[in-house]
């Protein structure tokens, strides 16, 4: 049984798949396929990879997705800007491996935001900004480069916190993010209203950039922590963090032999991270998981559906009976106060989602109002080419890790 630690350590060990991967997503969209525009722009013709400062970026970057409250598998990003290049985490990379592969992608600044700013649907893959010079591992910008570009900071990090989620889909979250944030005033902060990843929010982001905010939440989302240097920008995680820090409900312990027994001779399998389990043993984590769709990962991962078992059923029975109706089983199975079933479909970057529903959930206050993904942005992600690219490099990166 692998715990999370083995599982981020065993991601992407090599570009292989990934490479593959990128030349069935990506159409190229200039003759030369992934490239600078042809329009004149000023950069600087260094590569910074060897300096302290982009050492100081990555290990910053490792930091953030090694810890699980504030970074889950594939997602979160990073970025740093010099010389009118800005160096970008890839799509379906994982930020805890930043120190140790080249995960990072250079795109030109400032034609990238003139193309947001213009509509142009080149800046929603960003491929056509990209560095070639400079891109060794060939791998495709994170899908939600315009908005770090759109931002003026010249370190800008992006991730999942949990404790930000948890307040960010209250229903009455301006008013809890504003007394909590009142612990750091010093921050200028802002909020972003839901909308889908890639340039949809990039426009929203784009509208507050001028301000040079310090901190912006997004609502259903994350949050995006901006700075002049690494060292500012670690600073201010740290403080943030400390102002929204939300204690979890505490649970049962969950009771992984009868999960086993409920699971035999079914494609599912107690979640092997043991605190996944938080969100079955608790009455108000599983109304708030079943309640709808928190965040776009979720939903790209674990899908829009957490399947129930009822008292005395097992797994199996429970798919038989889906498959008479000719319904296909959701990737997660509540076992009420037993603990969680997952899929065997699922790679290590969907198993980890379920820790992180876990801990958001665990977080929400108990009888709060919460503000559901609606039905037409859950639809918009299960549709959406960029997150089939990136969830297409998480199953080849756990056949290569096999």
């Amino acid at each position: 049984m692998r715990n999370v630690k083995d599982q981020y350590s065993s991601q992407l060990t090599t570009f292989d798949h990934i490479n593959r991967i990128t030349k069935e997503f990506t159409q190229p969209l200039t003759q030369s396929g992934w490239a600078m525009p042809q329009e004149e722009t000023k950069v600087k013709k260094t590569d910074p990879r060897g300096t302290e400062l982009f050492r100081g970026f990555l290990h910053l970057s490792s930091a953030i997705g090694s810890d699980i409250l504030k970074t889950q598998g594939a997602g979160g990003n990073t970025s740093i800007k010099d010389g009118g290049v800005m160096w970008v985490k890839a799509s379906g990379t994982w930020l805890s491996k930043a120190e140790d592969q080249d995960i990072m992608v250079p795109v030109v600044v400032e034609p990238l935001v003139a193309a947001l700013r213009e509509g142009d649907p080149r800046a929603e893959k960003s491929t056509d900004f990209v560095v070639a010079e400079f891109n060794s591992s060939g791998l495709r910008p994170s899908i939600e480069t315009s908005f770090h570009a759109a931002l003026k900071s010249p370190v800008v990090a992006h991730y999942h916190c949990v404790n930000a989620i948890a307040l960010a889909v209250l229903k009455d979250r301006d008013a809890e993010l504003t007394a909590r944030m009142s612990g750091v005033q010093d921050l200028k902060w802002v909020t972003i209203p839901y909308r889908r990843p890639g340039t949809p929010l990039a426009a929203e982001i784009e509208k507050v950039a001028t301000s040079r905010p310090d901190v912006l939440v997004l609502f259903n989302h994350g949050i995006i922590v901006c700075g002049e240097t690494v060292e500012e920008v670690e600073s201010k995680i740290s403080r943030v963090t400390k102002a929204l820090s939300v204690t979890p409900r505490e649970t049962a312990t969950p009771d992984i032999a009868e999960l086993t027994a409920i699971a035999q001779g079914s494609s599912f399998h107690p979640a092997q991270d043991c605190s996944s389990h938080a969100v079955a043993l608790s009455q108000a984590n599983q109304a708030i998981a079943l309640g709808g769709s928190l965040y776009p990962d979720h939903v790209i991962f674990l899908g829009t559906e957490i399947g129930v078992l009822g008292d005395g059923q097992t797994a199996k029975d429970y798919e038989a009976a889906l498959s008479r109706d000719g319904r296909d089983a959701p990737k997660m199975l509540l076992v009420p106060n037993k603990g969680v079933l997952l899929s065997s479909t699922l790679t290590a970057g969907g198993e980890v989602m379920a820790r992180c529903l876990a801990e958001v959930v665990g977080r929400i206050p108990e009888g709060r109002a919460v503000a559901y993904l609606s039905k037409d942005d859950e639809h918009e992600l299960t549709h959406w080419e960029a997150e089939q690219y990136r969830q297409a490099l998480d199953r080849g990166s756990e056949r290569q890790s096999a």
